[in-house]
């Protein structure tokens, strides 16, 4: 059954997958990411020249005739220079925080794993991180893939002996206390030293936090003391069939 808001009619979401638009084939195809990469240069060098980020994009947007969907994209992918200096600077390997506890944020990693598993285009961003273009808007509803990712987080996370993880869900978004409990239910199942946290903005906590922090979010990532690439570890250890869009400097 539809719901009604507002007058306007809300057809249920029956989504299975977190998997490519319709027209991501089309959008992201080869000679398409020609086009991407030089607008994520081109939005890159005018945020390290201070330009704001809305009209810069709109600008690149512009220039090169892009979509929403691609320039939601090269929003993701592209950084300034010192954005990018400081996020390499204070990204660690997992040999660096053996036995230290690790602060997950929870939505950023999981979403990406469930896209790559899933088929989704996964952006390889200027500053070495994967992101996703999955959209919640509020919800966040379990996907076929949801299991399988959580699996593969878990088993990465023990092979790296890691003392304590620290998940945080954002509170507001509908059905986080469900993936509280299946988050919790397999951490005790496979003995993962887990603790999961519903909090009202996740990025306020992670901002501040002197532990390792697992997220792409470039928010938190410009303002944590460390952080580690998980998403990226593990699609590029356990994911091979994922579609990685590159759009960072090396392909330019």
């Amino acid at each position: 059954m539809a719901l009604v808001l507002f007058g306007m009619e809300l057809m249920p979401d029956h989504r299975r997958h977190r998997g490519p638009h319709p027209e991501d084939e089309k959008l992201f195809s080869v000679d398409k990411q020609l086009v991407l990469r030089n607008g994520t240069r081109d939005l890159s060098w005018l945020l390290s020249r201070g330009y704001a980020t809305t009209s810069t994009v709109k600008l690149v947007g512009d220039r090169y005739a892009l979509t929403e969907r691609q320039r939601k994209a090269v929003a993701r992918s592209a950084c300034s220079d010192s954005a990018m200096s400081r996020r390499e600077g204070n990204r660690i390997a997992p040999s660096g925080f053996s036995s230290e506890e690790i602060w997950i944020d929870g939505y950023n990693v999981i979403t990406s794993l469930e896209a790559a598993l899933s088929g989704g285009v996964i952006l390889h961003a200027r500053d070495g991180c994967y992101r996703d273009m999955a959209s919640m808007h509020g919800n966040y509803r379990k996907v076929e893939e949801t299991i399988p990712a959580i699996q593969l987080l878990g088993d990465t996370l023990a092979d790296w002996s890691v003392s304590k993880c620290r998940w945080l869900l954002d509170r507001p978004v509908s059905n986080s206390g469900r993936l509280k409990t299946i988050l919790t239910e397999m951490a005790i199942e496979n003995g993962w030293p887990w603790t999961v946290d519903l909090v009202p903005d996740p990025d306020v906590v992670l901002k501040d936090c002197n532990s390792v922090v697992a997220t792409a979010d470039s928010q938190i990532l410009d303002h944590c003391a460390h952080a580690v690439n998980l998403a990226r570890m593990v699609i590029d250890q356990h994911v091979s069939a994922a579609w990685i869009v590159r759009l960072d400097d090396e392909q330019i």
